[in-house]
């Protein structure tokens, strides 16, 4: 994940502040159905802070074995009264080296080593109304020893051990080296995990090892393919390395003697692009199969960090292997819904963690799958997700002017061509900025003016057929809205949000651990024309991802490759239109500078529309 956006925190959440009960009567009151869910019956205060040092079966380059640090807070009246309560887990590698949420929490602990401050919310909203909260080190990272592995089997495994010693499965320490143990005897052995971006990731990595326990997680701008982090057919995204990640985020003293780690991250992430068994391991979605936990996706259509794919793929394949999901879609950028949609976040997260982890039938498993936002604050729902059943092929054709033409159903001209002279400095703004205009380095397809609403609902694709003038050629497909419109700034600082002086508490406080943080607006810009969806490649990878070849100049290859998931309307009055061009500046990288030569009678791209385009 480029750093410059996974070091941005998860958001906080709007929580009520109650007075916690130690009742025996108020104990079974947590978990019962009441007034919709589970009520702040349990003291905060007086809830058991601890840590366990769960061992991950791993060993790391001398042989040591792995242990990871899970630092856990709960309610101290169940136990006290013979009874067990589900956890809440997320597994990061963030909380000593960049924090969390948008104050940059990071974990705190008293000269004991007894922790005291769990960043974000989960901890303050929901300790009281009976559930555990488990804060996961990855292995490598603040407490936990090992090496971080970047998405692997190390990471997965980090917070799958836990999920396992939760269960009773797994071994756990009272220290990060002695020989006391710990058990969860607390725990009834129901766990949800939650996370944003790699602690997202985590979740949807261990769900995929179907581990039993584990009965629903919360993915929220999450990888589900670290090689579409890093990669998009072929071509290298500007996100940085996985090595390099790896650095920013583990603890320097338990990488000692991590090199082989960091060698074997290097090599098995190439830069020319090419798919390996490395990145085959950390592919999440081709094991959808194995998911039992139902997943509930948050993510903005606008994230250029954890890009759209990642979610439309991974849920996809869950759909196909019959997962229990739903999904939240805004029109922000690598953004917590917390930030975007406070209350009605807090409310839906909590009734889904009753229903999956407590069992309280409140009805969160039939209301509609998907929330999405039409323009910023305004929501529809949907009771099912995509909406588009399929996609439709559109086609090129040539106009009168060359590198601009009709995007639709008119069949191109036999023989037809349109050509664009790669530029590495320019991409999509520039060229969007002026539809109507001809530009060297792109060559631009528009629908008539619509006359009534189109919605973009899914993933669509692109199959290109080109030739280079070089050995070598990049591709980027972009799909435009031409039209004017506000949108949430998702290329802003706050990727769609403006932070505010105000805070608002959601939950109990205690000393070193408040439950009040800051309130979110949306931050919004006019616009002319927006991008609804891209998609790149690198042409030297058309037979397959996992070998590049050389192009022979002048001759035509023909590739056909995914664009970014999206949902979004085009509005009547407003027209559709397609680019192609070649590298696409500030997405993907590329220095070199042929001409590409389109052919139009072979090249169509395949878009999820509810609606028709004009004749």
């Amino acid at each position: 994940m480029k750093v410059s956006h996974l070091t941005r925190p998860l958001i906080a959440l709007l929580v009520v502040a109650f007075t916690g009960l130690g009742t025996a009567g108020a104990a079974l009151a947590a978990q019962s159905p009441h007034d919709g869910g589970s009520q702040p019956v349990y003291s905060y205060a007086n809830a058991v802070r601890e840590t366990a040092w769960v061992d991950t079966g791993l060993k790391d380059p001398q042989g040591r074995a792995v242990r990871v640090a899970a630092d856990i807070i709960r309610p101290a009246e169940p136990a006290s009264q013979g009874r067990t309560v589900p956890t809440i887990m997320d597994a990061s590698p963030y909380y000593s080296c960049c924090g969390r949420g948008n104050e940059s929490q990071l974990k705190t602990y008293d000269s004991a080593g007894k922790p005291v401050q769990f960043p974000l919310y989960y901890d303050n909203y929901f300790v009281p109304r009976g559930y555990a909260v488990v804060l996961v080190d990855l292995a490598g990272t603040n407490r936990s020893n090992g090496c971080v592995d970047v998405g692997g089997p190390s990471d997965i495994t980090s917070a799958k051990a836990v999920v396992d010693w939760l269960n009773g499965r797994a071994t756990g320490y009272t220290s990060a080296t002695g020989s006391t143990r710990a058990t969860a005897s607390w725990s009834n052995g129901s766990v949800g995990m939650i996370g944003k971006s790699w602690d997202g990731t985590i979740a949807n990595g261990v769900a995929a090892t179907g581990v039993a326990g584990l009965k629903t997680i919360v993915p929220i701008s999450a990888i589900s393919s670290w090689y579409d982090y890093y990669r998009a057919n072929g071509a290298s995204l500007t996100a940085g390395t996985p090595a390099g990640l790896a650095t920013y985020v583990w603890n320097s003293g338990a990488q000692s003697g991590c090199s082989s780690v960091q060698s074997a991250t290097s090599a098995g992430s190439p830069s020319n692009g090419n798919y390996t068994s490395w990145w085959a391991q950390r592919n999440y979605y081709a094991n959808a199969a194995n998911v039992k936990a139902s997943v509930f996706v948050a993510h903005g259509v606008n994230d250029l960090n954890v890009k759209t794919i990642n979610f439309g793929q991974w849920w996809d394949a869950l759909g196909a292997n019959g997962v229990q999901r739903k999904i939240w879609l805004s029109q922000t950028g690598h953004v917590d819904p917390f930030d975007y949609r406070r209350t009605d976040w807090v409310d839906t997260l909590h009734r889904w963690f009753d229903h999956y982890l407590m069992g309280i039938d409140n009805g969160v498993d039939r209301e509609p799958v998907a929330s999405v936002e039409r323009t910023p604050d305004h929501w529809v729902d949907d009771p099912s997700w995509p909406a588009a059943p399929s996609a439709t092929t559109l086609k090129l054709a040539a106009t009168g002017t060359n590198g601009l033409g009709r995007l639709g159903s008119t069949a191109p001209a036999p023989g037809a061509t349109e050509s664009f002279t790669d530029n590495p400095g320019q991409g999509e703004r520039d060229w969007t900025a002026n539809p109507d205009s001809v530009l060297g380095s792109r060559v631009l397809f528009s629908s008539g003016t619509l006359t009534s609403d189109l919605r973009v609902s899914g993933t669509g694709s692109i199959t290109v057929t080109a030739s280079s003038s070089l050995n070598n050629a990049r591709l980027s497909a972009v799909l435009v809205d031409l039209g004017p419109e506000t949108i949430r700034n998702f290329e802003g600082s706050g990727e769609g949000i403006t932070t505010l002086d105000t805070k608002s508490c959601w939950g109990d406080s205690a000393a070193g651990d408040s439950a009040c943080f800051k309130d979110a607006a949306a931050d919004t810009v006019d616009v002319d024309s927006y991008v609804i969806s891209r998609g790149w490649a690198d042409l030297g990878h058309y037979a397959s991802l996992n070998s590049q070849q050389q192009l022979t100049p002048g001759k035509a290859y023909t590739m056909t490759f995914k664009l970014a998931t999206t949902d979004h309307v085009v509005s009547a009055g407003h027209r559709l239109a397609l680019v192609i061009g070649g590298t696409d500046n500030g997405q993907i990288t590329g220095n070199s500078r042929p001409r590409v030569t389109v052919d139009l009678t072979r090249t169509t791209v395949q878009v999820p529309l509810v609606g028709t385009l004009p004749k």
